[in-house]
């Protein structure tokens, strides 16, 4: 009877410490996904843009330097995709609209980014851009990094999972990134939530500015 006893104990020891390491090991039960465990690593760690250099649809070449001052709203694609990047950057598009006008172009840019630099020549850009209505080519820009070790450091910094396959395809994850002036990471958010993601950018600029705008 007392090894019974003995033996229950145990089982409720074993069993209450695995759920403490997994409550610390999910952030209190929020890691739930791989995807999730990915969002909150890098808001823990808040990576900075590193130094890579863009070419835009116009054949403009620069560094983040471009931006100063700005958030930035980034989006990670490639443009022969025909399923999670048109619907991102039709949502992308909608943030745009639900953001006060003053704000775009003056506090904030967006900017979308190619992970396929081979096929997303200016050109493929500048065309790709026609579907989305507020891709002017200037507060929001389409860009490629043709350096492939910089593009891999940006990619691996922000934790973007991007796998080619035998068709010139890629699997890969999407959401909106949101860097401050400072060239921070500060926000990884659901490009699904096209409301939440814009009142967010609201938030984080107005209090940066002390107002509401």
């Amino acid at each position: 009877m007392q090894a019974k006893k003995r033996h229950t104990i145990a089982v409720i020891v074993v069993l209450l410490f695995g759920f403490a390491l997994f409550y610390i090991g999910t952030d209190g039960f929020t890691a739930y996904t791989a995807e999730t465990a990915r969002v909150n690593k890098l808001m823990a760690e808040k990576p900075q843009f590193p130094n890579v250099t863009f070419e835009d649809s116009n054949k403009r070449q620069y560094s983040m330097d471009e931006f100063a001052g700005k958030y930035v709203l980034a989006t990670f694609i490639y443009t022969s995709c025909t399923t999670v990047c048109i619907d991102l950057e039709m949502n992308m598009s909608e943030v745009y609209d639900l953001l006060p006008k003053q704000m775009i172009g003056k506090d904030i840019q967006f900017l979308s980014i190619s992970f396929d630099p081979e096929k997303d020549d200016p050109e493929t850009l500048d065309t790709y851009k026609t579907m989305f209505p507020n891709a002017d080519g200037d507060q929001w820009r389409m860009t490629r990094i043709q350096d492939p070790n910089e593009l891999k450091q940006l990619l691996d910094e922000f934790g973007v999972i991007v796998i080619p396959d035998e068709y010139g395809n890629y699997a890969h994850n999407s959401a909106f990134y949101l860097i401050d002036p400072e060239g921070t990471l500060i926000e990884v958010m659901d490009y699904t939530k096209i409301e939440e993601a814009a009142q967010k950018i609201v938030q984080i600029v107005g209090d940066e500015k002390g107002d509401s705008l």
